[in-house]
């Protein structure tokens, strides 16, 4: 639902375009020196052209899960287990073999237990057992229980995460990322949700189910990233932000100042 061309780019060094296996997002990575400054700079740009995204009416419906893929989408991650806390959502929860009953079930729950709340800290790490008990978060804490939710439901569920771009047309400095869910049925292919927008505009609750708007661009998909080259430090719990490590030690990302802008032609 989007097609993304590189354009410009102001790198210190030769860079190297690389695409990780597991869930097939394209990496650029490169290595140099650090200045006497102690300062390094770099930015990459793109033209993207998105599209809503109209899941219910099948529009993914020729994607078909290989049993790899399968295995893959209703695994554990590290911080959403198919186990614990999260289970006891499911107590009560009316059982269907229809998947897209049951992912409005779970989509409902979801948004019954938690409230979409930045006002406190230990959101945004996505991690299930912290937000059954805390029930507040962001769109990853959302996204994420309801990614567990399903999988214990033998619902093929996945992570996507990009930036969000407003409504109105114009130019502007993105404020950070946003990420949603899909889930897979043999019918309709990849069907979206965003639960956290759903919380945050009632109003629009029908059409988060299934649908999302043209005003974002994904970046990645998946938990547990293993880079390419590998990096020293620990998977990444997702990938939307630079990672950058000094001699081998990641470097903290309160280390590294971002901006994003976009600009519609």
């Amino acid at each position: 639902h989007q097609e993304v061309d590189p354009l410009e780019s102001q790198l210190p060094a030769v860079a190297k375009l690389a695409r990780e296996p597991k869930y097939g997002n394209r990496i650029l990575y490169f290595e140099t020196k650090a200045p006497n400054s102690g300062s390094l700079a770099w930015n990459t740009s793109y033209r993207v052209r998105r599209q809503e995204v109209r899941g219910l009416r099948g529009q993914d419906g020729k994607t078909r899960l290989s049993d790899e893929q399968r295995r893959r989408f209703l695994a554990a991650n590290r911080r959403v287990p198919l186990e614990g806390p999260p289970s006891q959502l499911l107590k009560g929860l009316q059982t269907t073999s229809d998947p897209l009953s049951l992912a409005r079930s779970l989509y409902e729950r979801v948004d019954d237990h938690v409230r979409y709340d930045k006002s406190r800290p230990g959101y945004g790490q996505g991690d299930v057992r912290w937000v059954c008990d805390s029930r507040f978060g962001n769109c990853t804490d959302f996204h994420s229980l309801f990614i567990s939710l399903a999988r214990m439901q033998k619902l093929p569920a996945r992570f996507e995460i990009g930036f969000p771009l407003p409504p109105q047309r114009g130019k502007g400095v993105i404020g950070g990322y946003h990420c949603w869910a899909l889930f897979h049925t043999a019918q309709q292919g990849w069907v979206p949700v965003d639960i956290s927008e759903a919380d945050k505009h009632p109003e629009l609750k029908e059409y988060y189910f299934g649908n999302l708007t043209e005003n974002r661009v994904t970046f990645t998909i998946g938990r547990d990233i293993e880079l390419v080259p590998r990096q020293d430090g620990d998977l990444l719990n997702f990938f939307i932000y630079p990672y950058v490590e000094v001699n081998g030690t990641t470097w903290p990302q309160e280390k590294v100042d971002k901006r994003f802008t976009f600009r519609d032609l």
